[in-house]
Order: structure tokens, then sequence, then C-alpha cells
């Protein structure tokens, strides 16, 4: 009874020690840029304690005078209780590294719950699986009955099975990731803040969640707009009046363009500005202004400078934006709808101008 009770007792101190030990290791992985330690160690706070107590409890046993069927049924408990403890420090082991390796590369989901999900329920059917092989139980008409009731589980969920291939096959290619900016033919647009198994969810810009099944975006049009460069350019047309010097209206926008381009956060610096000239319009000669913006949501801050700070450069250049406008001639009650014209340029005679 004596080694029984120091046996058990010195299970107990050390599982005590291990944990101070690793909470103390926590604290220096935690320290370190890589993920993979603070994962091992967590794993093993767990593990390590509860094989410590098991194996004083199993010297504990082995030095009292049991039976061999109780010392075969202690053994079996304490067995089960380690490849318990083992098995949920493997799911998070593994499930933590599948976490860190795709948080540490680009192009790779790294907030993807569904590829941990997928990992850490393998691990823990393997473990179940290895627990009743410990008790005796044949897994064999296990696997084969878990086969048959596979299929009608499967015809039975087909709609969540189709929603699970679908968000592994969109990770798998790469077409979409956490992070991205995506729309939809149908209208839904933002931020992709998760894939799981069933659902992909977006976060819009009004800071609201969209839920989309996984087969409805695996079939969708979709465009993203952070692939394959995260940089894109936005368009903004722009017109002026006929009797306005191009050369100069096109100095000047290019100038502010470049303004814009270097003072405004979230635009691209070497970006080379470009004025086109496309249309001769009833009242304008129009023309498009190629900005460069560093993501999405940055066009609409900087579409928002650019057109505050060329309306006012054009009124220090003397550079007019026409506005459309519509002349009603009044002739013997009747009204006449002539061509539009500039409200600079309307007639002396009685004729009232109304703006559109």
């Amino acid at each position: 009874m004596v080694y029984a009770g120091i046996a058990l007792a010195a299970g107990l101190l050390a599982a005590f020690l291990l944990r101070v030990l690793l909470r103390r290791l926590d604290r220096l992985a935690e320290r370190t840029s890589w993920r993979g330690d603070d994962v091992l160690v967590d794993a093993l706070r767990m593990i390590a304690p509860w094989a410590a107590i098991a194996g004083g409890a199993a010297s504990a046993a082995a030095a009292l005078p049991l039976t061999r069927t109780v010392q075969h049924n202690v053994n079996q408990v304490l067995t089960l209780m380690v490849i318990f403890a083992a098995t949920i420090s493997a799911a998070r082991v593994v499930a933590g590294l599948v976490r860190s390796v795709t948080q540490s590369r680009s192009g790779v989901a790294g907030s993807a719950t569904i590829f941990m999900n997928i990992t850490r329920i393998l691990v823990l059917a393997i473990g179940f699986l290895v627990g009743l092989q410990t008790l005796g139980i044949s897994i064999a008409p296990l696997l084969t009955a878990l086969g048959v009731g596979g299929l009608a589980v499967a015809l039975a969920l087909q709609d969540t099975l189709a929603n699970l291939f679908a968000g592994i096959h969109i990770l798998a290619s790469k077409t979409v990731q956490p992070g991205d900016y995506i729309q939809l033919s149908s209208g839904e647009e933002g931020y992709v803040e998760d894939i799981n198994w069933r659902q992909t969810t977006v976060r819009s810009l009004s800071n609201n969640l969209v839920v989309i099944p996984n087969a409805q975006l695996a079939k969708t049009n979709m465009t993203n707009f952070m692939r394959p460069e995260q940089q894109l350019t936005i368009l903004v047309q722009v017109g002026v009046s006929y009797d306005s010097d191009l050369e100069q209206v096109e100095r000047v926008t290019k100038e502010v363009v470049a303004e814009v381009m270097t003072e405004i956060t979230g635009a691209v610096p070497e970006h080379e500005p470009a004025v086109r000239f496309h249309t001769f319009g009833d009242s304008r000669i129009g023309f498009t202004v190629i900005l460069g913006v560093g993501e999405f949501s940055d066009q609409y801050r900087i579409k928002h400078e650019f057109i505050k700070r060329l309306h006012r450069r054009y009124r220090e250049e003397g550079v007019r934006i026409p506005s459309p406008a519509r002349t009603v001639a009044l002739q013997q009650g009747s009204v006449v709808f002539p061509r539009q014209r500039d409200t600079d340029s309307a007639p002396d005679d009685m004729t009232t101008t109304r703006p559109i």
C-alpha cells in the first residue's frame, strides 16, 4: 500500500511540475514569431500531465494485490484516458499547424475554417477507432456499416455535401480566398471573411455580413478584385467646353492626377497619369482619366479627392466644365425643343433656359 501511495503521489507531483514547466514554455513561445511552437506547447500542456497521472496510477495498480481481471480493467481505463488526451492534443496540433501554415503563406486561405475542421474531425475519428481497438472491439464491421450508412447519409444530405465539396474546390483552386473583395452577378459584394464547410461569409462595405452557400458561389459569375493583383485602375469621366485648350486641359489634369497619387493614402504613387479624349458630345468634349488605387475600397476616397482638386484647379486655370441645358422656345402657344446647347450660348430672344 505504501508503494502504491508513493507511485500515485509521484504521478500527481510530476503532472503538477510538468504543468508549471509547460506554462513557462508557453510564455517563451509567445515571444517567437513562429506559431508552430505555440501549437506544440499548447498540446503538451494537456497530454503531458495526463500521461504522468496515468503512469503513476498504473504503477500504483501494479503495486497493489489486484486480481488479473481487475488489473486488466484498470490498465484499459488508463490506456483509454491516455488515448483520449493524445487524440485531443493531436487534433489541436494538426488544426493549429494548418492554421499557422495557411496564415503564413500568401494566396492560401488564412482564416478558412473548413481545412481545420476537416483535419480535426479526421484525427478525432482515428482516435475513436484506436480506442475501440484497445477495448478489443473489432472495427471491421463498424467500417462496413459506416460505408453502407454513409451512402444513405450522402443521399439525404446532398445539399450539405454539395456545399462542402464546393467550398473545398473554391479554396483548392484559389479563385477566392479570405480577404478578397468579390462581386457576384446577383449584386452581392464585399470582403470574404471566412469559407467554412457550408457557406461563405462576406462583409460588405456597410459592415453587414452576407452569407452565401458555397454551391451557389461556385456556380455564379463572380469578379474578384484582388486577383491576380490587388492594385487596379479606375476610370473617371470628365468633360470640358469646346473652346478649351485641350493641351492645357491634358497638362492640368495630369498634374492633378500626379498630386493625388502621391498625397492620398491608398493611391499608387508610381502610377503614370493618363488622359484619353474620346467623345465630341452635344455640349462638351469628353475624356477619361485613369487613376491607380491600391485596392478596391480605396477608389471612393481617391475619386472624392481627385474630383475636388480637379474642379478647384480648373477654376483657377479658367477651364470651363459646361452643364447640359435644354432651351424651350415659345412660338404662338406651341413649345419647340431645339438641340441642347450651353447655358453661356443662349440667344437673346424669348427663350427660357432650364438646366437638366
